[in-house]
């Protein structure tokens, strides 16, 4: 595949311990605001593995992709320019720790969640069904 006008990206709704991951962004745009861990596809990646990959760079985290999310795609959703990004669920194991472009790292209760980067909340607006049952199972 490939893009004419953009980038591919991809964004992780991460659960652990009944909470989402967030990292605080080190770098612009966005930064030192809170965001969903990610990042953009490499060449020869799969966007699965691309995901697994930017979670543990991110944040120090193991991850299980649960389901597909969504596909984002409005023109100026990113300010850089035109990135697609693919939203995946996934649940995590590990001890969390700031790592690459990420600041800082937190999670938090779905009910407390901070403004968010880029149009991560939407993502999460989309995937609060599946985060409920998935959070159900863990009390």
């Amino acid at each position: 595949m490939v893009l004419i006008d953009g980038m591919l990206a991809v964004d992780a709704i991460v659960l652990l311990n009944g909470k989402v991951v967030l990292i605080k962004r080190k770098n612009p745009p966005f930064e030192n605001c809170y965001a969903l861990p990610g990042g953009f596809v490499e060449k020869g990646e799969t966007v699965e593995q691309a995901l697994v990959r930017e979670v543990k760079e991110e944040t120090g985290l193991d991850v299980d992709i649960v389901k597909l999310v969504g596909v984002y795609s409005e023109p100026d959703r990113d300010p850089r320019g035109r990135v697609i990004s693919l939203c995946y669920l996934a649940k995590a194991i590990g001890v969390p720790a700031p790592k690459t472009d990420a600041k800082g790292i937190a999670l938090f209760d779905l009910s407390e969640l901070p403004e968010l980067a880029f149009d991560h909340e939407q993502m999460i607006r989309d995937a609060k069904e599946d985060i409920d049952e998935i959070l159900s199972q863990v009390r």
